[in-house]
């Protein structure tokens, strides 16, 4: 049985959406943040890093969201949630998990907790408002992408990259312009906001609505 760590709304919404449409059995530990449960001892032991999630497959222990929903997809292939190793459908969902961690979630790190690069005050006002223009970006690129080949991020085909982008356009539902405004994304997220796994994962981690 697996052993997803998480706290509700976090980096793990991704992979526990996986393990939903999976169907595998797994186990859900909360790390309550607000005591810090992420630094302690015992969890950073898992995880050097402090962060959450961290999957734990046996023997294996697993952190970093897109490499848990890689894995967990190349676990259990018939779940049909990434495209065939070595084919053109592969790379492209390569690519897009890269770009979806490397780039936007690397981005709402910085609007987030915006001290980090600015200190307090006017400057982390000015980080945050251009990591807010940053994304907003990112979201365009990510709609042209729909409109040229959608339904999906991949076209037809409904795969992992469509949870982690699930998770990250919640993440700007404060924004100004929101993920869910551009005509085909808000498409895609209130489609995938009805299927039953994700129903359920959003449950599990007692997240009401708005989704997104």
């Amino acid at each position: 049985m697996y052993k997803l760590y998480y706290y509700p709304g976090n980096a793990n919404l991704a992979p526990h959406m996986l393990l939903e449409e999976i169907g595998a059995p797994y186990e859900l530990v909360l790390l309550d943040r607000a005591k810090n449960a992420h630094k302690a001892p015992e969890y950073m032991r898992l995880n050097p890093h402090g962060r959450i999630p961290t999957l734990v497959d046996g023997d294996l222990v697993l952190y970093e969201t897109a490499a848990i929903c890689m894995h967990l997809a190349d676990r259990h292939p018939e779940a049909k949630l990434a495209p065939e190793l070595g084919s053109e459908a592969r790379a492209h969902f390569y690519k897009w998990m890269v770009y979806l961690t490397n780039t936007v979630q690397s981005e709402m790190i910085v609007y987030f907790y915006p001290d980090r690069w600015g200190g307090d005050g006017a400057c982390a006002a000015t980080v945050k408002r251009n990591a807010e223009a940053h994304l907003g970006s990112m979201f365009d690129v990510i709609e042209q992408n729909l409109v040229e080949s959608g339904p999906y991020l991949l076209g037809q085909r409904f795969t992992a990259a469509d949870l982690l982008l699930l998770m990250l356009a919640r993440w700007s539902r404060g924004f100004e312009r929101p993920a869910r405004v551009r005509p085909r994304l808000g498409r895609l997220l209130e489609r995938l906001a009805t299927r039953p796994a994700i129903k359920r994962a959003f449950a599990g981690e007692d997240i009401a609505a708005p989704f997104y």
